[in-house]
Parts: structure tokens; C-alpha cells; sequence
């Protein structure tokens, strides 16, 4: 079993900067990031695969948020730049531990807690 902790959220004004981290505690194959707000779905934000050669990306983050892992701390970041009011969100850390589960339809095995994002305007 391999625990996921999210760290790096918080509170920021509209146009700041936040970056989310993830530290598994096992190795995995892919790992990403989904959010979701209140009264809301959770939805998929940004995904990418252990070689770090693939990565996926919402459409409503492309431009501004980078995923990046580093594998010899089994960690992966999200790097959200230019955050807007609909940004703010509890954002989820998630990993697979097979090549069956990557990008925005996973499946995923591993889920953190989450970790709560708010952007004022």
C-alpha cells in the first residue's frame, strides 16, 4: 500500500503563484493531480507518467500549471502559476501503480487526502 501526502496549498490572491507537492511513500507509475470544488465533481487536472516523457493537462490549466516528478523522492509538483478564483479547490494527489492507470482516466490505485487551494479575487 502506498500513502500519498499532499502539501502546499493554501491562500493567494488572483495572478499568484502556489506549488502543490505530493510525496509518495512507494514507487509508482504515474501520478496526478485532480481537484474539486464545492457542489462540484472532482475533475482531472494534470497527470504525468515515471519517465516524466508524458504528461496530460486540463484544458482550463493548460499555459499555467506544470506537473513535474522527481522519482528519487517518489515526488511529484504542480507548479500552478496565474491562479484565478475558479481555480480554488481541494486538490488530490493520485497514483497508479501499473502502466493501466495514467493520464486523465487513470485508473487510479493510491489517493491522498487533499490539500485545500483558495484564490481570492
Amino acid at each position: 500500500q502506498v500513502q500519498l501526502v499532499e502539501s502546499g496549498g493554501g491562500l493567494v490572491q488572483a495572478g499568484g503563484s502556489l506549488r502543490l507537492s505530493c510525496a509518495a511513500s512507494g514507487r509508482t507509475y504515474a501520478m496526478g493531480w485532480f481537484r474539486q470544488a464545492p457542489g462540484k465533481e472532482r475533475e482531472f487536472v494534470a497527470s504525468i507518467i515515471w519517465s516524466a516523457s508524458s504528461t496530460w493537462n486540463a484544458d482550463s490549466v493548460k499555459g499555467r500549471f506544470t506537473i513535474s516528478r522527481d522519482n528519487a523522492k517518489n515526488t511529484v509538483y504542480l507548479q500552478m502559476n496565474s491562479l484565478k478564483p475558479e481555480d480554488t479547490a481541494v486538490y488530490y494527489c493520485a497514483a497508479s501503480k501499473t502502466s493501466n492507470g495514467y493520464g486523465s482516466l487513470g485508473p487510479y490505485d493510491y489517493w491522498g487526502q487533499g490539500t485545500q487551494v483558495t484564490v481570492s479575487s
